[in-house]
């Protein structure tokens, strides 16, 4: 508990959001509300006023009362405008004037006041003048120290001192009735002034200024699709480049995903390059692994020459944009042992006894083409600052997106240091983070800065480990600074669900993905293809896997996925309740194959409700409970919802409502309420 000392009799306790002691900046997106909690009282039945302050970083401090909820807890909100930091605190003090006003009241309905309890709060009033007669001069002092913080100058405040003076004398006055003299000291006039001078000298300062780190909205919103350009040929084995992409962008866009993220494009490395199926041997025209990064043609800031130029890029770039998309791209700081820098810093790598460098390995398995950075050099600032250079490159590109691999093998440290430099200068960056690991590291990298990251959900198969672990984001502190990503595949990871389940395991998970989190991917178009043949039994690893291999997609072919997830795809972008997460909330069913879930805006008016049959293989049907009443409907009236995936409208009445979903058709309903 922080106590303060001496005089200061107020204490203020359990601030929320505060992570960590205040180590770490609770997020949200340019104009969102921060709603802050804090517990404060004092010894004894005086009153006590607590204030919230706020502030965009070096700004003035602007301030709001705080609301008493009961039980000495106390809330105020705030608006955050736009991207940046954010500060803000907790103040609080003993108000006498309430608490004299409070006991006079008392008194006078008891028919016990005096003169003298009169006179005493004639005393208060005289010292509020005193303090409006100053306080134009205080406010300019207060300026001039860089504090903003309000010192009780406003508007008018010499005329407020003198109505205080008034209004004192009024108390003072013997000759007037007692119930007038009380009158005046409750009277909404009198408790307005005094509030607007209150006596803050024995104010009790929260030790702690907390942080808001403030994103623009496609941090909290946003749908990837990954790619490999090098796929993107219209002819069948030919290394396609930027310009093929840029030719394929409007297939991404008609299917509603508004970042396209490119494994990284750089030069690969020859030397233990990797074959087809991760083969340890390469063959003559094998591509080898883009996260071999390196050769003689460059390193990090280069590009595969077969790709095209840097102004190639910058036009993919353009292009995005000029669809309403954006390009993120992979940056991995791992090395081939071709790139430059293993030539030119040997310091950066590890060297073994034999003189060799340090391979990556994940025993039993050896990963010769790639060398892992080591972040315990003696030469780390100089590393750093080369590591710092990468992204400044990309961001003079146009980049403003990307997924960083693997950050949790790289130091903590240099992650808080960069991303803090980074959006300091650039506000609009976005980074995600790749980090299949312990709770702890991946939760770690989000406080440290990223702002999305990867999570488990490829491994929550069943409604209740999806809703166990929902309810961990989304209802915990985690939610104040964790933004999870949620990605049913990805290059690596081809999970058991996918393989098993077939097309009906795809709906699903997307749909999953899509209304579960309010930030979603897919590794296309493997997906859409229904791409789900492993490289062996028990393997997560994809048969003919892009990552060793030049793949030829044919798109917009019978029987794929384009249409159900440009769908779900156009219900997210239209209705507002499936922009956010902390607004999830799930609903009973009597079949624990379904799992029920809704998600209801912040003003109430868009209400989403999604049923999804988790058995792949057979119909499921069950009672899901719904309350009209919650969402301001009668309880005893029918409504209507409608299926946005089907365009098919339902009649349901009362708390249960039946459905029934087979998967040989869409094993998902999309609700929409409607009014």
């Amino acid at each position: 508990m922080l106590i303060p000392h001496g005089r200061r009799r107020v204490v203020i306790d359990r601030v929320f959001p505060e992570i960590d002691c205040g180590s770490f900046p609770v997020k949200r997106v340019e104009g969102d509300d921060v709603t802050v909690e804090a517990d404060a009282f004092a010894d004894g039945h005086d009153a006590v006023r607590i204030v919230l302050r706020y502030r965009r970083r070096n700004g003035r401090w602007q301030e709001t009362e705080m609301e008493a909820l009961g039980n000495d807890r106390y809330r105020a909100v705030f608006r955050v405008a736009k991207p940046g930091r954010y500060e803000y605190s907790v103040c609080g003090w003993i108000d006498h004037f309430r608490t004299w006003q409070d006991g006079l009241a008392k008194k006078h309905a008891a028919g016990v006041e005096t003169d003298v309890d009169l006179l005493i709060g004639a005393d208060l009033v005289e010292a509020a003048a005193s303090r409006a007669s100053a306080a134009p001069a205080a406010a300019a002092q207060a300026k001039a120290a860089g504090s903003g913080t309000r010192a009780g100058g406003r508007a008018g405040a010499g005329a407020d001192a003198e109505r205080l003076k008034e209004l004192s004398a009024a108390l003072r006055n013997a000759k007037t009735l007692h119930a007038e003299r009380v009158r005046v000291a409750t009277s909404s006039e009198l408790t307005s002034l005094m509030d607007a001078y209150p006596d803050r000298s024995l104010q009790t300062d929260y030790p702690r200024t907390l942080q808001v780190k403030v994103d623009r909205e496609r941090a909290a919103f946003s749908a990837w699709y990954e790619v490999f350009p090098r796929s993107t040929s219209p002819e069948p084995g030919e290394h396609g480049a930027f310009a093929d992409l840029a030719n394929r962008l409007d297939y991404i866009a008609e299917l509603g995903f508004d970042i396209v993220y490119l494994p990284p494009i750089h030069p690969i490395g020859h030397t233990k390059r990797k074959g087809r199926n991760n083969a340890l041997e390469a063959g003559p025209h094998d591509p080898g692994s883009p996260w071999a990064i390196g050769s003689e043609e460059g390193g990090h800031t280069a590009i595969h020459p077969e790709l095209g130029s840097l102004d190639d890029f910058k036009a993919l770039v353009e292009a995005a944009n000029g669809y309403g998309m954006e390009i993120a791209l992979d940056l991995a700081f791992q090395c081939s042992p071709d790139h430059p820098w293993v030539r030119e810093h040997p310091e950066w790598f590890v060297l073994r006894p034999d003189g060799s460098v340090q391979f990556a390995e994940n025993p039993p398995k050896k990963y010769e083409d790639i060398y892992p950075i080591n972040f315990e050099t003696e030469d780390w600032e100089a590393l750093w600052q080369e590591l710092k250079g990468v992204f400044e490159h990309w961001i003079d590109a146009g980049v403003r997106v990307f997924r960083v691999d693997n950050p949790h093998t790289k130091a903590y440290g240099f992650w808080e240091w960069l991303i803090d430099d980074l959006t300091t200068r650039y506000p609009d960056l976005i980074f995600l983070a790749e980090a299949f690991t312990r709770p702890r590291r991946m939760y770690g990298l989000a406080k440290l800065g990223f702002n999305q990251s990867y999570t488990y959900f490829t491994w929550r198969n069943d409604p209740t480990g999806l809703r166990d672990y929902l309810t961990e984001l989304t209802t915990t502190e985690v939610a104040e600074y964790f933004r999870p990503n949620f990605w049913p595949n990805t290059p690596d990871i081809l999970h058991e669900d996918l393989q098993l389940g077939g097309r009906p395991a795809f709906l699903a998970r997307y749909a999953l993905a899509a209304t579960l989190s309010s930030n979603v991917g897919i590794y296309g178009p493997a997906f859409e293809k229904v791409e789900h043949t492993p490289r062996e039994e028990g393997s997560e690893e994809y048969l003919h896997s892009e990552k060793y291999e030049i793949r030829y997609w044919e798109l917009h072919e019978s029987g794929d996925l384009t249409s159900f997830i440009a769908a779900v795809n156009r219900a997210r972008r239209e209705n507002p309740a499936l922009h956010r997460n902390r607004n999830l909330r799930f609903h009973a069913v009597d079949n624990p194959n379904l799992l029920c879930y809704s998600k209801i805006s912040d003003d109430g008016k868009n209400v989403i409700f999604v049923v999804v049959n988790m058995d792949y293989h057979a119909p499921q049907a069950g009672w899901v409970e719904f309350s009209p009443a919650a969402v301001g409907l009668s309880h005893t009236a029918p409504f209507t919802v409608r299926d946005l995936l089907t365009d098919t409208a339902y009649r349901w009445d009362g708390y249960w409502n039946f459905v029934r979903l087979d998967p040989a058709g869409v094993p998902v309903h999309l609700f929409r309420l409607e009014r």
